[in-house]
């Protein structure tokens, strides 16, 4: 029988069951030491001199953008293509989200049209390390620093990632991470905040602090459905489950995947499980997860290499460019390829789940309003996402690897092109 790969695999400490148990049995579950340790771990990591964890890591933005004491109303640049969310936590903050296009190569927020977008109502940018792939900093920070403005990093894809051996998070005024199951570190749900001016850090801090417990109900409802995303994307029981309703789906043209995207929606007021504080279970897991990122971050990498090997030189395809000096985390392996949504329909067909855009093209959402075109992110947008996720495993990757060739070169031709200057990616 022909066991199907999920487009997902959440990166899973083994003991995680055992860990939750001596939590239990300690009394640990929500309050507890845990979570001094793990912010301690995560700025040691970092190199940093500290960090504060929160409920989700888009609250740890909220968090640094009240910290920063930014002008009511100020614009704060954030890049076309990027979760819905960022944008939406910077109205909420009080202030304007502002879209700046992205480089179509590295899905990045670029530097050019960063600077363009500026204006003297301009106070922040937000570059947001995308899939895994650091940003250009060195050309963000020095138009950040000309202009004085304060420079906050999404990593919520990225920890791991390094550019020129400086790692990502450690380059502007803060930054902050998620912890969602599907993200590089997973602690079913959180997030971390970093800030490079102390005085800073302690506002993150004592924001975060004043938030009340979560029930130990909702604790246990967190942990409930972690458990069933990484149980059902298990290769044996995703074949059997999820996979036929994607298929059955597919046969009608329709998408079962939709339901389970977040609703695109205004968050102000924030719901109430975002005005929550990071629990001693999680940041227990996270301490666990912590000494296997750079194993998990190996073999995602390997995989990537795999992927890459087999697609090189198909005509049609280009594979993630990677500029010299960056260590690519590979959150989300990315390809243009001919006929995209084709290839998502010929994939499913023979077990491969794979997923067309992870983000969303916010300049084109209605409700942020008219915005100027941005032909970068919604080129950007045209991609396939296909599976190289560290559970994957060596074989089941390369086996990938070939039906995904197969798929895209059936009659085994492949030509080898010279390399595109920069400015004819939007052609492929």
């Amino acid at each position: 029988m022909l066991t199907a790969v999920c487009r997902y695999g959440p990166r899973v400490v083994p003991e995680t069951d055992a860990i939750v148990q001596r939590c239990r049995d300690r009394g640990e579950m929500i309050e507890g030491p845990d979570i001094a340790r793990f912010e301690r771990a995560c700025a040691e990591r970092l190199e940093v001199d500290g960090s504060v964890t929160a409920s989700y890591g888009r609250m740890a933005f909220y968090y640094i953008l009240n910290a920063l004491d930014l002008p009511e109303g100020g614009e704060v640049i954030v890049p076309a293509l990027t979760f819905w969310v960022v944008p939406e936590m910077v109205r909420v903050a009080g202030l304007t989200p502002v879209f700046a296009d992205v480089d179509p190569r590295t899905f990045n927020l670029d530097p050019a049209s960063f600077e363009r977008a500026i204006t003297s109502r301009t106070v922040a940018v937000v570059p947001t390390h995308l899939y895994g792939l650091m940003c250009d900093m060195d050309a963000i920070v020095a138009i950040a620093r000309r202009h004085r403005l304060a420079i906050i990093e999404d990593c919520a894809h990225a920890l791991g990632a390094t550019s020129r051996g400086r790692q990502a998070g450690t380059l502007g005024d803060a930054a902050f991470f998620s912890f969602q199951t599907l993200k590089p570190l997973n602690t079913y749900g959180g997030g971390l905040a970093i800030a490079r001016d102390p005085h800073v850090l302690q506002r993150i801090r004592e924001q975060a602090q004043a938030e009340p417990w979560p029930s130990i109900e909702r604790v246990r409802t967190r942990l409930r459905v972690g458990w069933v995303q990484r149980t059902f994307s298990r290769p044996s029981i995703f074949t059997v489950t999820a996979f036929p309703a994607l298929l059955a789906a597919a046969a009608w043209n329709a998408r079962a995947d939709v339901y389970l995207w977040e609703k695109i929606r205004p968050l102000a007021p924030l719901p109430d499980s975002y005005r929550e504080r990071y629990t001693n279970v999680q940041a227990a897991i996270g301490l666990a997860a912590l000494r296997m990122l750079d194993e998990w971050t190996r073999a995602t990498r390997a995989h990537a290499a795999i992927m890459n090997d087999a697609l090189s030189g198909i005509s049609g395809v280009q594979i993630p460019y990677v500029p010299e000096g960056s260590a690519h985390g590979y959150y989300q392996y990315c390809v243009y390829a001919p006929d995209r949504d084709g290839l998502v329909r010929r994939a499913l067909w023979r077990g491969i789940d794979i997923e067309t855009l992870h983000v969303d093209v916010c300049s084109t959402l209605s409700m942020f309003g008219t915005q100027p075109a941005t032909p970068g992110a919604e080129r950007a947008a045209q991609v396939v996402q296909l599976p190289v996720y560290a559970s994957l495993g060596t074989n089941r990757a390369k086996r990938t690897a070939r039906r995904i060739r197969r798929l895209l070169a059936p009659d085994g031709a492949f030509q080898n092109p010279e390399p595109k200057p920069r400015t004819d990616i939007a052609k492929v």
